[in-house]
């Protein structure tokens, strides 16, 4: 069973830059494809980013196209979200997840889940 971890959250200001890391263990992620969720205070858990098991086909959220980008590298089996231009709105914690079977955005069929990062973005 495929571990995530999480890193790279943190507090930066509005317009400023973070990029997160999933690291997997205990399976290689290039058998899964994987995605990136958020979930602010009070609020549902939200789609991100997705990206195919070979990283040939990525999909976001209207909201963040354009400023975040997904990425992996399989030999490293790490799976990336790079953030720029980033919003007040943007905080929340950030969770990879993966799932053998592409789920794009529905969240409820990813099968395996990190913990997650904090993000904070300042005003």
């Amino acid at each position: 069973q495929v571990q995530l971890i999480e890193s790279g959250g943190g507090l930066v200001q509005a317009g400023g830059s973070l990029r997160l890391s999933c690291a997997a263990s205990g399976g290689t992620l290039s058998r899964y494809h994987m995605g990136w969720f958020r979930q602010a205070p009070g609020k549902e858990r939200e789609f991100v980013a997705a990206i195919r098991w070979s990283g040939g086909s990525t999909t976001y959220s209207d909201s963040v196209k354009g400023r975040f980008t997904i990425s992996r590298d399989n030999a490293k089996n790490t799976v990336y979200l790079q953030m720029i231009s980033l919003k007040p709105e943007d905080t929340g914690v950030y969770y990879c997840a993966a799932d053998p079977v592409f789920s794009g955005s529905r969240v409820y069929e990813y099968d395996y889940w990190g913990q997650g990062t904090q993000v904070n973005v300042s005003s």
